[in-house]
């Protein structure tokens, strides 16, 4: 097998006078321990093979449990989880005829179904799309039609958003799965009758096949004598389409192969096992249709570490049990997730003796918060950098590292970074420039959009739009944004998105709308609104987003005004508003 890093290291070779300061990566001295600088050869044929392997070595272990807020939990083993995946990639591609490169959806909080879902679907070559359970109708309508997903995995308390849905998609089988399912038969009855009680659970209106019934049929394809490691799925064949937005409003998926996962896992492995001796259990409470936790999931399988899923972190108390039943060594979570936990008393006055690996990533964790997180549980609070075009880690602080807070630490294995001017020269150690990456991690591309591909893959390097400086021992510091994304909760919000909402509503003229400072969320979104209708007011515009916009990016802030800064051909200036903002909050 040849080696995926091979053309990057002959790429980068050949430097360009003033890239050396970076290409030299002056990073590599906080190397240690087990850490390599370089990948080798990746020894897998997908990443099917990559659980296979894992769950022959840890048969027996604990791979996943689902820890509901009640405390109730079912758990699947290595074993289970690798022959469960083996049935349902058995199912796609013996049951109902599907082919490599098909693309399928799932629509699911946390829960077992997640990782057998995506295991099996990798290991059938079809294509994963992730879609936000809490999307609308409309949200959901335009991901599964870019995406030409066949089938949907969907959980059953948002089934009845199907009605207005399926039919204006090429989704032909239609799958239901609940929280509970694959949960012990006691358990699982429990919460589903209670479920029923409170009639959470609708009617699903479109025909569809429980997910547990479509395992089964792919065990009885498996019976006949079919193979699943008879199927020819490769590393540089489609894993995923994991859509992220764009400065026009409009999703793209980012084209993730399988390489880029199964190097990823690898690099974010490069030296971690070293830490994770003696207590290999962690905590996701951040959804797995998140590319970081996503990633993360796969990390944890690698390294046969006991992964335990939060279905929903909202309200925090709902992690309250998996704290009181395990004890935990790694944990991934965003900087409001942090802050809320420090705000809990029951966390306080009890705080994880084991958790030496508390990592952040999708939205930058606050110096006041990484303080006193190591205040209140003793440990350091580590900070990542990683993108969806990124599958998705791109850097960390080194664990055995110095402790530089406000840093998003050093690149990972064999990756390349550089801090360039907006021609694309290098720019010296300590100056401020655009962060661009060269990895086995990149993308391939935009789904269907070869433009936007070309406007962000450049000879080989991913121009990220973040606003990064490096400093004298190789460590990054992300200092703002050229995009216009606002970051809610670690969830990317794309201005043009909401104003396309908000242009639906007849009493709205115009609008604008950007980010600002937020305690709760890291930003918030604001909209700057024209009125066309006098007697339009807040409420009734946010309550007109709901019919568009998932609830994070429903505006937090409106504010009515007469005018909008725009240039000479009519574009809102948001860098105007921005300033504008700035000023009427100092003044506040």
């Amino acid at each position: 097998m040849t080696d995926p890093t091979a053309d990057q290291a002959n790429t980068t070779a050949t430097t360009t006078t003033g890239f050396e300061a970076y290409d030299s990566r002056p990073w590599l001295k906080h190397y240690v321990g087990s850490a390599k600088p370089d990948l080798e050869a990746l020894d897998y044929r997908n990443l099917g093979d990559v659980v296979a392997r894992a769950s022959r070595e840890f048969a027996d272990a604990p791979a996943f449990t689902t820890c509901l807020p009640t405390g109730t939990t079912g758990t699947l083993t290595y074993a289970q989880v690798d022959r469960l995946s083996d049935e349902f990639a058995a199912y796609l591609r013996f049951e109902i005829g599907l082919q490599k490169g098909d693309r399928v959806a799932i629509q699911s909080p946390n829960c077992l179904a997640y990782p057998v879902f995506l295991f099996g679907a990798a290991k059938a070559g079809c294509v994963i799309v992730n879609i936000n359970p809490l999307y609308t109708p409309p949200e959901m309508e335009f991901t599964l039609n870019d995406s030409g997903a066949k089938l949907l995995l969907i959980i059953d308390l948002f089934a009845d958003k199907l009605a207005a849905v399926l039919a204006k998609t090429q989704v032909q089988t239609v799958l239901v799965n609940n929280v509970a399912e694959l949960f012990p038969a006691v358990p699982r009855l429990i919460v589903k009758t209670v479920q029923r009680l409170k009639k959470m659970i609708p009617r699903c209106p479109v025909p569809a096949l429980g997910f547990t019934d479509a395992i089964k049929r792919g065990a009885r394809q498996l019976a006949r004598g079919r193979s699943v490691a008879s199927l020819d799925v490769g590393l540089d064949d489609l894993l995923a389409l994991q859509y992220t937005g764009g400065t026009t409003g409009r999703p793209k998926g980012a084209m993730l192969t399988q390489r880029n996962l199964v190097a990823n896992v690898m690099q974010s492995y490069n030296g971690l096992q070293d830490h994770l001796e003696g207590n290999r259990t962690a905590l996701t409470p951040l959804p797995m249709y998140h590319i970081f936790a996503f990633g993360v999931s796969a990390l944890i399988y690698r390294v046969g570490g006991h992964n335990v899923l939060i279905p929903s972190p909202r309200p925090i108390s709902n992690l309250k049990p998996a704290f009181e039943k395990f004890n935990f060594r790694f944990m991934v979570g965003v900087n409001t997730l942090f802050v809320a936990l420090l705000n809990e008393e029951w966390f306080r006055h009890k705080p994880p003796k084991d958790l030496k690996l508390g990592i952040g990533g999708g939205a930058a964790v606050q110096d006041a918060v990484a303080e006193r997180w190591k205040q209140v549980t003793g440990f350091r609070l580590y900070q990542g950098y990683g993108l969806t075009e990124t599958s998705p880690s791109v850097t960390s602080n080194p664990i055995d590292g110095p402790e530089k807070i406000g840093s998003i630490g050093v690149p990972f294995a064999s990756t390349y970074v550089r801090i360039v001017d907006d021609e694309g020269n290098p720019l010296p150690i300590g100056e401020r420039g655009e962060l661009v990456i060269k990895g086995p991690q990149v993308m391939k591309g935009y789904w269907q959009r070869p433009e936007a591909t070309a406007d962000v893959l450049k000879d080989g390097w991913l121009h990220t739009g973040d606003i990064a400086r490096m400093d004298a021992d190789g460590f990054l510091y992300i200092v703002d944004r050229k995009k216009d994304m606002v970051l809610v909760s670690g969830f990317n919000v794309y201005p043009a998105e909401i104003e396309d909402a908000l242009a639906k509503h007849p009493g709205v003229l115009e609008s604008g709308v950007i980010g600002v400072p937020d305690g709760d969320t890291g930003e918030a979104v604001r909209a700057y609104v024209i009125k066309k209708d006098p007697a339009l007011t807040e409420s009734v515009l946010r309550e007109h987003c709901r019919n568009y916009l998932a609830a994070y990016k429903i505006p937090k802030q409106i504010v009515f005004c007469t005018e909008l800064p725009k240039t000479p051909v009519g574009k809102v200036l948001r860098k105007d508003l921005r300033a504008l903002a700035l000023k009427e909050m100092n003044k506040a």
